[in-house]
């Protein structure tokens, strides 16, 4: 099967995933790789222009990895995870698209061309 893209976890998000036990780990890591492959938004949704998710609810407990996308190698998509929040509601609090948003803003501005 052919990946839209490759996933990237930056180190607060593989740090996230770590900590979870393995059933957890094992059911977000499925659903990173499901992403990759198929566009569906239960598993990967855009939360603003910039900002998406990895959506996981494994238990009742809704696992969140937000991410961006860096689209400018055009033979090789890469998206990045942030960082790991578990979430109560469905509704991601806006700090947490902020500290997205600046660690992509972050990561553009210090990238090597």
């Amino acid at each position: 099967m052919i990946k839209r893209f490759e996933t990237i976890l930056l180190e607060e998000a593989f740090e996230f995933i770590q900590k979870q036990d393995l059933k957890f780990r094992s059911k977000i890591l499925q659903n990173i790789r499901r992403s990759e492959q198929h566009a569906d938004p239960k598993f990967f949704k855009k939360l603003n222009n910039d900002i998406w998710e990895f959506r996981t609810l494994y238990s009742g407990i809704q696992y969140r990895l937000l991410a961006f996308w860096d689209k400018e190698n055009k033979s090789n998509t890469l998206v990045f995870a942030t960082h790991g929040i578990i979430k109560k509601t469905s509704k991601v609090d806006k700090k947490e698209i902020e500290k997205a948003t600046n660690i992509r803003i972050s990561y553009f501005k210090n990238k090597i061309k």
